[in-house]
């Protein structure tokens, strides 16, 4: 295995996928960045002999025709920052390439797009680890951190919670002890950290020591670009001067791929403030897996947990087995995914209806013109 690439995080199962490819002279290459104009690679530099560290390019790529026509009919088939991808590259002293496959994803975290019906919007592929990132110094939200949850469990990838802002808490064992019965339940770690005196950051370098690739995802002004400039040992992320209520602005603007000089990876994104659900079921099995065999056992399949008899879930709650709290946000979630469902599968009966209507004028331009 290329060590550079290696040290990107590349591992069996993409360099099997990827077989297929070097026959035909492409190379291989991971997405760090998007922009409007294009997209930013990170591949392994062609070396004449041996060097000390792995030799990592950036180079500036687009999409071939065929993949563009391709992100025309689904924006997820195209790449996203930690895809890895098939590319052609140009030049020497100033390279640039052209992707021409995105190789399969190991994990896909996504979203719901803002503002759009049954619209899927990528956030980070082949990630090992979401940390979902909330700030001490802010009331904690149960049901986002849920929502979050769910969503970084869909992924599949693994999940932690990471409590940042220590030093402006006076008591972080409260959050702690408030977050507990959650994690247990999926088995999530949680980490209290510091960015500015450097507490709980050892906990975390079971993450950031090896090459594999971790994503934060959380509100503006958590901390995210602090802790990886931690990591990074040097102001990389912007930060913003910090209010006068003590918190900081968060300035990311897009999603990147970074390099930890300790040998791991992290994807930093901006603060996300809507959190739709893209599909769920297996991430609400897992954030919720005190509460999802309940559902499975309500007395009928579709039950809806609102009146219907035999509802295992309001007989939990009636029992003071589960907090109602948690039962209603588990059904928040679960109906808000079935109305996302129904909205997805009318789009797509649409879309069918209009490829069959073209279909015959196609044939019809076809005819007369032969």
């Amino acid at each position: 295995m290329d060590d550079a690439l290696h040290r990107l995080g590349l591992r069996g199962e993409t360099e099997l996928a990827w077989a297929e490819h070097r026959a035909s002279g492409l190379r291989l290459a991971r997405v760090a960045a998007q922009h409007r104009g294009g997209y930013v690679l990170l591949s392994s530099a062609a070396q004449a002999e041996p060097a000390a560290e792995p030799a990592i390019i950036e180079l500036r790529a687009d999409l071939s025709g065929r993949l563009r026509r391709a992100v025309a009919i689904d924006a997820a088939a195209g790449p996203a920052v930690g895809d890895w991808v098939a590319a052609e590259f140009h030049g020497e002293e100033r390279p640039s390439a052209t992707m021409h496959a995105v190789l399969p994803r190991s994990s896909k975290l996504s979203r719901r797009a803002v503002g759009r019906d049954a619209v899927e919007q990528l956030v980070a592929a082949n990630v090992d680890t979401v940390f979902l990132v909330c700030a001490l110094d802010q009331p904690h939200n149960l049901r986002r951190i849920e929502r979050l949850l769910t969503i970084a469990l869909e992924s599949g990838a693994a999940a932690a919670i990471v409590l940042t802002k220590a030093d402006l808490c006076a008591d972080p064992g409260l959050a702690r002890a408030e977050l507990a019965p959650l994690c247990e339940r999926g088995a999530v770690p949680l980490h209290v950290v510091s960015s500015v005196d450097g507490r709980g950051l050892e906990e975390l370098d079971i993450y950031t020591s090896v090459p594999r690739t971790s994503a934060l995802i959380g509100a503006s002004g958590v901390g995210k670009s602090t802790l990886i400039n931690r990591w990074l040992g040097h102001e990389r992320q912007a930060v913003s001067a910090v209010r006068d209520d003590g918190k900081g602005r968060h300035t990311t603007t897009h999603r990147e791929l970074l390099v930890l000089p300790q040998g791991g990876l992290v994807i930093d994104t901006p603060g996300m403030r809507e959190l739709g659900l893209w599909r769920s079921e297996e991430g609400l099995q897992g954030a919720f897996s005190d509460v999802a065999p309940l559902a499975e056992a309500c007395k009928f399949r579709n039950c809806s947990h609102a009146q219907e008899p035999g509802c295992a879930i309001h007989a939990a709650v009636a029992t003071g087995a589960l907090p109602p709290e948690r039962a209603a946000s588990f059904i928040k979630l679960q109906q808000e995914q079935a109305e996302f469902d129904r909205a997805r599968d009318g789009q797509a009966r649409v879309r069918a209806r209009q490829a069959d209507r073209r279909s015959p004028r196609a044939l019809h331009r076809a005819e007369r013109k032969s």
